[in-house]
């Protein structure tokens, strides 16, 4: 081969595309016929090459491109679209990005991304399309690439897990008593619910184990405080109060009150006076027990203040709405243990309860008196009026020197003190007026207080309160003064 015709090879031909076809330019017009026909033979297989590579089964157009940087595919700035199809063997999903990047054979692609060929490389290359690259968000970007690859095995594998997740879980039969071990059945509910009736049996209960207790010898002192606590808070309930005398509670009580330790006295005491509030059948119960008679001594002997406060709140409990208690009470001189202890105290603590349960009695018996005979709406009412008939309150109040001492709690500077005296001078007025009018010191003291009232009343309408605390002591200081005009 000569000179010429080496030239004529070597420059021969050059390869451009240009949209997408092909053409030969010959760089020589005296190269060698045969040189130039072999090269395009050569070249004609390497176009059937890519033809064969664009006819492959894909729904969507290749681009045919040089290999340079930042320039886009053939077919336009964003290029064309693959739609991949699913095969029957195993197959990679490559997640796109912005960046193209190198498929590898068998691997598929997202609907909507871009494909180029790479005519430098022979490799196809990918990245996301417009739309998808519109939905990502910013994280999707930072993390760069995401591969997932998913064959069909695992893909079934995971549907059948699913399903055998969704069946019910009773086709076991160990399973299935697991399950049931978890809930009770209906009936046992039931059975707990109807339970739910024997309340107060339990509680009768506590209290027959808590006598037992007391009644040990092994029992302290401390223990038998705690006892006479528990007891106190269940004979609250009428029922367990009158459950404590029918098993023989009762006795035990009173007789506590005769100790000599002055704990279990005020404890029993307090005890005592809660299971007969306003329980009559207890209060019966009380008073055939001889508690009545016990609480006087104690009010009558020297004793704690502790001890006569809550003796003191026994025995008003006692008398409270029961005429056949007040009888016994005056009958065993209980208004002159009263006067003693009203006298022997300074402090004014026990002159306001015993001045307040005078008071009580003293009101029940009116309202009982003016109420109305009325067999239908109160068959016991004649009953009671009769009984009320025997309790000569105020004229024993008149006769044991009661319209004297009562004014001397005006004398405190407790409002509640006051309230409580004014309250019990305006329901004994009826059989003490006259000492009232000659008692110059009282007439004196509620024209003080009424002054002194009327000026905290005053202050309570500058403030909004016209109706206040002061304005009703006001108002009993005028209503006793209008009964001694």
């Amino acid at each position: 081969m000569d000179a010429g015709s080496v030239r004529s090879e070597s420059a021969c031909l050059h390869l451009v595309t240009e949209t997408g076809s092909m053409k030969l330019i010959s760089s020589s017009a005296r190269g060698a016929p045969f040189s130039c026909l072999t090269l395009a033979f050569l070249l004609l297989l390497h176009c059937c090459h890519i033809d064969n590579i664009l006819s492959q089964k894909s729904d969507s157009a290749l681009a045919v491109v040089e290999n340079t940087e930042g320039e886009e595919g053939a077919g336009g700035e964003e290029g064309e679209k693959l739609m991949s199809e699913e095969d029957e063997g195993e197959f990679n999903v490559v997640q796109p990005t912005e960046e193209w990047q190198t498929l590898k054979p068998g691997q598929a692609v997202p609907a909507g991304s871009h494909v180029r060929l790479n005519l430098q490389s022979g490799q196809r290359e990918v990245r996301a399309g417009a739309e998808q690259l519109k939905h990502w968000t910013q994280d999707h970007r930072e993390t760069g690439d995401v591969q997932s690859s998913i064959s069909p095995d695992e893909l079934k594998r995971a549907m059948a897990k699913i399903k055998e997740d969704l069946k019910p879980a009773i086709t076991d039969t160990d399973q299935q008593d697991s399950v049931a071990s978890k809930y009770r059945p209906l009936e046992e509910l039931k059975r707990d619910m109807a339970q739910l009736d024997l309340l107060v049996q339990t509680d009768v209960q506590i209290m027959k184990r808590l006598l037992d207790q007391f009644y040990s010898s092994d029992s302290t002192t401390e223990q038998r405080l705690s006892i006479l606590l528990e007891l106190e808070y269940l004979v609250h309930q009428v029922d367990n109060a009158q459950s404590l005398c029918s098993m023989g509670g009762l006795q035990l009580i009173v007789g506590t009150l005769n100790s000599s330790d002055f704990r279990l006295q005020e404890s029993s005491a307090f005890v005592l006076g809660s299971a007969v509030s306003s329980n009559p059948g207890v209060q019966v119960k009380a008073m055939e027990s001889g508690a009545l008679q016990t609480l006087l001594t104690i009010l009558a002997t020297a004793q704690p203040l502790r001890v006569k406060k809550k003796v003191l709140f026994a025995v008003a409990s006692l008398l409270r709405n029961f005429p056949y208690a007040q009888r016994h009470f005056l009958s065993h001189g209980g208004l002159q243990v009263l006067s003693e202890l009203f006298r022997a105290d300074r402090g004014g603590v026990l002159r306001t309860r015993i001045v307040t349960m005078l008071y009580d009695m003293i009101s029940e018996k009116e309202l009982i008196s003016q109420a109305g005979l009325d067999p239908v709406l109160d068959a016991s009412l004649e009953e009671r009026v009769r009984q009320y008939s025997q309790v000569l309150l105020r004229e024993e109040l008149l006769e044991k020197g009661w319209c004297s001492l009562i004014p001397q709690l005006l004398d405190s500077t407790e409002h509640d003190y006051r309230e409580k005296a004014l309250r019990a001078l305006l329901v004994m007025a009826p059989v003490c007026v006259d000492q009232y009018r000659s008692h110059s010191s009282l007439l004196a003291s509620l024209l003080s207080l009424r002054e002194q009232y009327q000026e905290m009343v005053q202050s309570q309408m500058i403030i909004g309160e016209e109706n206040g605390y002061f304005a009703e002591i006001v108002e009993l200081i005028n209503a006793l003064q209008v009964k001694l005009k």
